[in-house]
């Protein structure tokens, strides 16, 4: 799909991120980016991904993880920042949404969450996200080194 976006012309693909474009754009914005079996593997189960396209150049990401029926969660929200506020995170989002509104159940509400950084919190706010009082809890399990009991 080719979106034109003032002077720059994007192509929007859907499902054909690869874990190698997935790495490379995480490098972009974030640092220690996953293994590579590990994004194949997110990739082979991740709901819905979308990526943008400046001729034949990456510059955008972004995913839906989910039941399908209850929760989504969008993640991995990445837009180089020489291609930054131009429109490409609002156009990603709105297309991780239409995902949610096609295969969602007609007439009931989903949950669709995300986890964003303090400076990035009013993007998300204009597309009508909002925050509340629950504290996002994380744990960093290394598999096959931790002691369950």
């Amino acid at each position: 799909m080719n979106r034109d976006s003032g002077m720059n012309d994007y192509t929007i693909k859907y499902n054909e991120l690869t874990a190698e474009e997935f790495i490379y754009l995480w490098n972009t914005v974030w640092n220690e980016a996953p293994s590579l079996r590990q994004t194949e593997l997110a990739m082979k189960h991740t709901a819905f991904r979308v990526s943008v396209w400046d001729n034949d150049k990456i510059v955008a990401m972004a995913r839906m993880i989910g039941d399908l029926g209850l929760n989504y969660y969008i993640k991995d929200v990445v837009v180089k920042p020489e291609y930054q506020h131009k429109g490409i995170g609002r156009m990603m989002i709105n297309e991780l949404l239409k995902f949610a509104d096609k295969n969602g159940i007609s007439g009931t509400g989903i949950y669709i969450e995300l986890c964003a950084m303090p400076d990035k919190m009013p993007f998300y706010q204009k597309l009508g996200f909002s925050s509340n009082e629950a504290q996002r809890l994380k744990m960093m399990y290394v598999v096959g080194n931790s002691k369950i009991e």
